[in-house]
This record gives C-alpha cells, structure tokens and sequence, in this order.
C-alpha cells in the first residue's frame, strides 16, 4: 500500500498539563482526549505512519503522557511513528532569530520540522481539533489515487458544523471553482450562531452551508520544497526587507497555499464533509464536546475501548 502520512501539529500544547489545558481535556468514556479520535481515524481510514509536532520544553511531558500510550497502540497496527520538534531557532543558512521574539513561526513552519520524514504523500491537521471519519478517508484515497503533478487537497467543512455556542469564532470560508477547487480563502471574524441555526458576522449573514477550512491538509511530494522556498521568501521580506511584524508574524499554510493559488503553481481540490466538526475553543464547550462522543460511542460510531474496533 502506498505510504500516506499523517502530521499532527501539536506543539501549541501547553507544558502544564491538566484540566485547564483545553488540548488535553478529556471528551471520551476512557479519558480519551480529541487526538485520539485523529489517530483511530486516520489508522482506520489507511495512514501508515503518524508524525507527532511538538516543542522541546514538552516533549518529556508529552511523551509521559501522550506519545508512549499512542505509540504503543499504532505499533499494533503496523503504523510508524515520529517525533519532530518545532523550533524558533532552526532557520534556513542566513537568517537568525529577531532579537526578542519568542512567538513560533507558524503552522508553515511546523511542517517543515518535519522535512526529512516528507517525501512522500501526507496529511496535515491541528491536534486539537475533531474532524470526523469522513474526512480522513476522502483525504487518504485522494492521496492514493491522484497521479496529477502539484494537485493537493483540503477537507471542506459546513460552517454551520464548526461553530460554537459559547462565543464567536473566526473561519477561512472557501471560495471555489465550479469544479471544486479552490480559488481562495476569506478569513472571517466573530462569527456567531443564530439562535435558528444560522450564522452571522459584523459583515454580514453567511449560509450555514458554506464550506470552510479547519486547517485540514492533502499535499504530496514536492510541496516541502515549495514550502521551504516560500518561508525563505517570507523571511527575507520580514528580517531583510522590513516588511511586516518580525515579532509576531507567521508563515501560515492556507496564506501560503493561496500564494501558490495566485502563481497558478497548484490546484486544491475540496473534499466536503458533513460530519460534525468538534473543538475546545472555550471551557465552556467541553461538556458538550464530551456529550457529542458519548452520542457517538452510543450510536456505534466508536467503541468504549476506542481502539478495539481497528483491525
């Protein structure tokens, strides 16, 4: 079978570990956290191998408490496993740190902490963030099956299914091709539900039906090299050319992405998905996180032992 990576950008977790960590709070029956989810579905849907993102200061930590009890499990099923850190200090020849920057480089930059693991067809996603079986399985057979040069893909997620009721939340709503690619990205702010289920922002109503990124990403070979040139562009327009916040700007995949867009370099094929979108973006929205994988687990969707369905 055809080697497809799964990278799970995890290096915004917290060192202080507890319930006060959102990434780590526990939804499931087992005191299973949401990047399990991720993982049983990415090695249900055919991934063979899982590359953890993290940052020195956590790796003791995450190892205790994440990385040895995961590894274990995908050593089951015949899925590597690998840890890369994401460091501010690892730059490209040429280029050093702004002096008093601690901020990280961006969710560009986290995968090309991963470089020398990237050869081939890989995925991308937040390991906070519940995306649902679905999405996994579109993206690992559109990486099996698509032969054509530079053309990549993203889930497409409803608006209506990514939204949170205890407060607003910003979402890049797709703008697409009529053959489903995308063209480009609108970062919107403060979106709110409607009591009717509709949503709404300082701009404007926006259809619960618009299809949106969750930072959800197919790439194949090729794109790190794309990748590694492009943040040396944004580095030397950021320190060299003063263009921009040396203490706080990010090299950002879907800005990147669109980039490459508007050079017509690449195509991003759509992948949509209506399963329910799930993440702890307020406290307040963890009983209801941990209510929707109960319903889960209830219907069947999952087992209470979650991995004891995988063969």
């Amino acid at each position: 079978m055809k080697k497809i990576s799964l990278v799970i950008m995890a290096a915004g977790i917290g060192s202080r570990y507890g319930e006060g960590i959102k990434q780590l709070a526990s939804v499931g029956e087992n005191g299973n956290i949401i990047m399990d989810y991720s993982v049983h579905d990415a090695i249900e849907a055919g991934f063979n191998e899982i590359i953890f993102v993290t940052r020195k200061e956590i790796e003791e930590d995450f190892m205790k408490i994440i990385g040895r009890r995961i590894e274990a499990i995908c050593n089951q099923h015949n899925v590597g496993v690998y840890y890369v850190n994401q460091s501010l200090y690892n730059l490209p020849d040429g280029f050093s740190v702004p002096e008093g920057r601690t901020k990280p480089w961006g969710t560009g930059k986290a995968v090309l902490s991963g470089a020398s693991l990237l050869d081939h067809s890989f995925a991308v996603i937040n390991a906070d963030d519940y995306y649902g079986k679905k999405a996994f399985v579109s993206i690992a057979d559109f990486l099996r099956s698509s032969d054509t040069p530079n053309e990549y893909c993203m889930a497409g997620f409803r608006l209506g299914n990514t939204l949170s009721d205890n407060g607003t939340v910003t979402r890049g709503v797709c703008q697409q091709t009529d053959d489903g690619c995308l063209s480009g990205i609108e970062e919107i702010h403060d979106i709110t539900r409607n009591p009717d289920g509709s949503a709404s922002s300082p701009a404007g109503d926006l259809p619960a039906d618009s299809l949106v990124s969750m930072n959800m990403w197919g790439f194949k070979d090729g794109f790190v090299s794309l990748l590694e040139e492009g943040f040396r562009k944004f580095l030397v327009r950021l320190l060299s050319r003063r263009i921009g916040d040396p203490m706080n700007d990010e090299f950002l995949i879907p800005v990147f992405v669109e980039d490459l867009l508007r050079q017509k370099k690449v195509r991003v094929r759509v992948l949509p998905s209506d399963d329910q979108w799930y993440g702890i973006t307020y406290k307040e929205d963890i009983p209801s996180v941990r209510k929707a994988f109960a319903d889960m687990t209830a219907k069947g969707l999952y087992r209470s032992d979650l991995y004891s369905d995988l063969q």
